[in-house]
């Protein structure tokens, strides 16, 4: 036994399918909630197409502890340029970054690179071993092999690379 809900309750607005949505049938609240819809949906495009813009920037002033290289006088932190060179970037992009020139930064900071980037190297060989040794992978093992104990995949046989002894008494005239 279906009820509608009027009978139920009168004050209760029932909708069916049946009738299609016209303005002539649509209520007042229902066209002001389409018209905000369609505002902010172009404010939205309009906002979109704008490039955005910082407002309410703030400025402050911190002191930089580090080397002071170049004709600008450039402070640039020692552990930010370990950091750096113990991810592998070039000389290229961290002077780059400090805005500097490349051999400035070279000559500054040749010895905290070359030592950053050793370290790395160290880690990633320790951690190479580890895979291969603790969790037992056959791959790394064997190229850990080559590369470090000089292991081959067909080895060579030092008896076959010797030259062959020529004796001339079996010559044929």
């Amino acid at each position: 036994m279906e009820q509608s809900n009027s009978s139920i309750n009168p004050n209760i607005e029932t909708f069916e399918d049946s009738v299609p949505l016209t303005e002539a049938n649509q209520s007042e609240g229902s066209t002001k909630f389409e018209q905000h819809m369609m505002d902010a949906f172009e404010r939205v495009v309009e906002e979109h197409d704008k490039p955005y813009q910082v407002k309410n920037i703030k400025y402050g002033e911190k002191t930089v502890r580090g080397r002071v290289i170049g004709r600008n006088k450039t402070v640039i932190p020692e552990e930010q340029v370990a950091e750096l060179a113990k991810m592998h970037c070039t000389n290229k992009e961290m002077a780059d970054f400090f805005d500097v020139p490349l051999q400035t930064f070279v000559d500054n900071f040749r010895d905290i690179v070359t030592k950053n980037r050793l370290i790395t190297k160290q880690r990633l060989r320790k951690a190479q071993l580890d895979v291969a040794i603790k969790n037992h992978n056959v791959t790394m093992l064997i190229w850990l092999g080559k590369q470090m104990l000089g292991q081959q995949d067909s080895p060579v046989n030092s008896e076959a690379t010797e030259v062959l002894p020529w004796n001339e008494e079996n010559t044929d005239d």
